[in-house]
């Protein structure tokens, strides 16, 4: 499983023109599932994401997490982190599990995310094709491969 958070001021995701979430200050989360994904990724990748220190205290140094910082997440299903550029100028995504199998750790995720942070987490619509708008604050983007750091 792989994520990609960005710090943001604000972001929001939309469907078909419809607003379907948004959050002020927090992180935007994008999910990639792979095929041998399980709970395992899922609770090690929401543990990391709460606890990731990314959040300025006083000083001005990132040394908050998530939960101390009051920020909010919002996480988005996204397929295409799972591609692959080692051939050709075409991604693959062979390592990318089905909806049937990658539909339930995304909003397992989802909802641990809400119960490590006491709250409900805002999410987009599983495979459909949405619109996402935010504003990255810093930048502050970080990529966390599940199978790469545990």
């Amino acid at each position: 499983m792989r994520i990609l958070i960005q710090r943001v001021g604000e972001a929001s995701v939309s469907v078909g023109g419809e607003l379907r979430a948004r959050i002020g200050r927090g992180v935007l989360v994008l999910v990639g599932v792979g095929n041998d994904d399980s709970e395992e990724d899922i609770e090690y990748l929401a543990g990391k994401l709460v606890r990731l220190r990314i959040f300025d205290d006083e000083a001005g140094v990132m040394n908050r997490d998530l939960v101390q910082a009051e920020g909010e997440a919002l996480v988005v299903s996204q397929f295409t982190l799972m591609a692959s550029m080692r051939r050709g100028n075409r991604p693959s995504y062979i390592a990318a599990a089905p909806g049937a199998v990658s539909q339930p750790l995304y909003e397992r995720f989802a909802a641990r995310v809400g119960e490590l942070l006491g709250r409900p987490v805002p999410t987009g619509v599983f495979g459909a094709d949405m619109q996402v708008a935010l504003v990255n604050d810093g930048p502050v983007t970080i990529w966390i491969d599940s199978k790469l750091l545990q």
